[in-house]
């Protein structure tokens, strides 16, 4: 047993199953003799996309885990690992290395060094008996407080040694480990909550990977308080509950930018808060309760007024504990005036954009796509997720999300293409659910191959393209480039390419032509068939935002 083999023997016992992959590793054969699966995508970011949507599906239980070459493998690695920790999702990272006679020398390049701004862990094997420990401390450091990605160099001359003796029967793997805030934290936190005029709830993904989303609406409905989750939070709460306000992408249901604006107590809990352009700032003068599992998140872009550290489902624990301790086992009485605001505003808010959405015109305007999309999915047993730009922009406000994890949602880094192999990993992850990404026809020109990896691979998932053959929103941000020269304007078959890598495609050019499409990708993933559905719309860049209603 050489280094490699003992490496595959401890995923096996970190229970990985599959292993996304690309081009070469020696882990790759090592990894299918004991009986993990590699796929082997068309570049090192769809692989390692399909780890990020994998990790978020299994809630960081099961990591995903992908192995690159050295070189220009680890080089070309880079911006997905970014993307991972940019949106705090727990992967392992398993690149070869140059050897230790090129190791850190120049131009060579240093995975270690030049990955340890953007993991947790950077580490190599360097020695033979050091194999097991630094696997070990990966997974558990992925795991632990805020998730993210770690990165282990294989060098070869290293891994090709003899692997020290019993090395793969004494490896124990790894656990998560939980903490709660104090006692005396989470009842100045409930005081505040309950002598509040306005009080908010701000979940992120951190109620997902706790696994504590329903601890959430256990709070949420016995104190009487709404709900608004971040971007990648969304589905931590379900949009069709009274309480729901939406999702705060950078647009959003105008109940989310209503209730930010006039909220005077907000919890943000599962979240760190970090603001970004692609979010919605908490507006200043709030009484700010953050609760968190890492002490770094607090006061690093707002300043707190009580901070939590903890696991996001032991805290709502300890929350909700404490308030029926203080009002009684059945909590507050129903707040029928706060969900009667909530249900007016958001119906006032639909039949503002009801035109848009119930839209005849051709071509297909973008949000009757959102609509359809709406009404024919099984939301308790579907899986979507957007794609950058505009796709991001116009589906987070109006997607239904009822089901904890029925929606990935993110953003904080925008690389194109994302969608695809996210929904991959996805459905490896959970076979059972129907996942569909949404995605602009410059977003299919990044990933759009690994449809091929999807159709070879065996993973059933529907892709909708939505074709204007321009990239959204750029003609105002360098009209006389788009003007003079087309910049940013591109043409292509999308559904041809797919059926080309075998594939069923379906070209849709009108309104009564989507749901129909949509319900023949249903019945293709269920034949076990990959499906791209191409849809030509126009562009249209207004967008679901009300900054006035921020302002005190």
């Amino acid at each position: 047993m050489n280094g490699y083999d003992l490496v595959a023997q401890c995923l096996k016992k970190e229970g990985v199953e599959w292993l996304p992959c690309f081009p070469a590793n020696p882990l790759i054969e090592a990894a299918a003799k004991v009986g993990i699966r590699p796929l082997v995508f068309r570049q090192e970011r769809g692989g390692i996309n399909a780890a990020d949507g994998f990790s978020r599906q299994t809630r960081g239980k099961s990591l995903g885990v992908f192995a690159s070459q050295s070189g220009p493998g680890v080089e070309n690695s880079f911006g997905g690992i970014a993307q991972a920790w940019g949106e705090a999702v727990p992967m392992v990272y398993l690149p070869g290395g140059h050897g230790l006679a090129g190791y850190d020398v120049a131009p060579n390049f240093s995975a270690r060094k030049s990955y340890e701004s953007i993991t947790k862990l950077a580490v190599s094997i360097d020695r033979p008996d050091r194999t097991t420990t630094q696997i070990r401390r990966a997974f558990h450091t992925a795991k632990q407080g805020r998730p993210g990605p770690v990165m282990v160099e294989m060098h070869g001359d290293v891994m090709a040694q003899e692997a020290p003796e019993g090395a793969a029967e004494a490896y124990q793997p790894s656990t998560t480990m939980r903490y709660a805030p104090s006692r005396g934290d989470v009842q100045d936190a409930l005081r505040a909550l309950l002598g509040a005029k306005r009080p908010l709830i701000y979940a992120g993904q951190g109620v997902l990977y706790s696994e504590a989303t329903e601890e959430l609406r256990q709070f949420a409905e016995l104190a009487q308080i709404p709900v608004v989750t971040s971007m990648q939070g969304k589905s931590a709460f379900p949009d069709d509950h009274p309480l729901a306000l939406g999702s705060a992408n950078r647009t959003a249901p105008r109940t989310v930018w209503k209730w930010l604006g006039e909220s005077d107590v907000v919890l943000a809990i599962g979240t760190g808060l970090t603001r970004t352009v692609f979010g919605i700032s908490i507006p200043s003068g709030k009484f700010l309760i953050h609760s968190t599992v890492s002490p770094d998140d607090i006061n690093k872009d707002y300043a707190v007024d009580i901070g939590l550290v903890g696991d996001a489902k032991l805290t709502l624990e300890s929350l909700i504990d404490e308030l029926k301790a203080s009002v009684g086992e059945g909590g507050r009485a129903t707040d029928q005036e706060t969900i009667s605001e909530i249900r007016t505003t958001h119906e006032a808010w639909l039949a503002e954009w009801a035109p848009l959405l119930n839209s005849d015109e051709t071509p297909i305007n973008p949000y009757r796509v959102i609509n359809e999309i709406n009404n024919v999915v099984d939301h308790a047993n579907s899986v979507l997720t957007h794609d950058a730009g505009n796709p991001r922009d116009q589906i987070m406000p109006f997607y239904k999300a009822s089901a904890p994890g029925g929606y990935i949602g993110w953003g904080k880094t925008t690389h194109l293409g994302y969608g695809i192999p996210l929904a991959v990993g996805a459905k490896v992850a959970d076979p059972s659910k129907f996942c569909m990404n949404f995605m602009g026809d410059l977003a299919f020109g990044h990933t759009g191959l690994e449809i091929e990896t999807a159709v070879r691979g065996e993973v059933p998932i529907t892709t909708v393209v939505i074709n204007n053959g321009t990239m959204g929103g750029y003609d105002k941000s360098m009209p006389t480039a788009m003007q003079r020269f087309g910049a940013g304007n591109q043409t292509g078959d999308y559904a041809g390419i797919a059926r080309a890598c075998g594939a069923e495609a379906i070209n849709v050019d009108s309104v009564d032509g989507i749901a129909p499409a949509l319900e023949a990708a249903k019945r293709a993933n269920e034949e076990g068939k990959v499906c791209v559905v191409e849809i030509a719309t126009r562009q249209d860049t207004r967008f679901s935002v009300y900054p006035d209603l921020l302002k005190p």
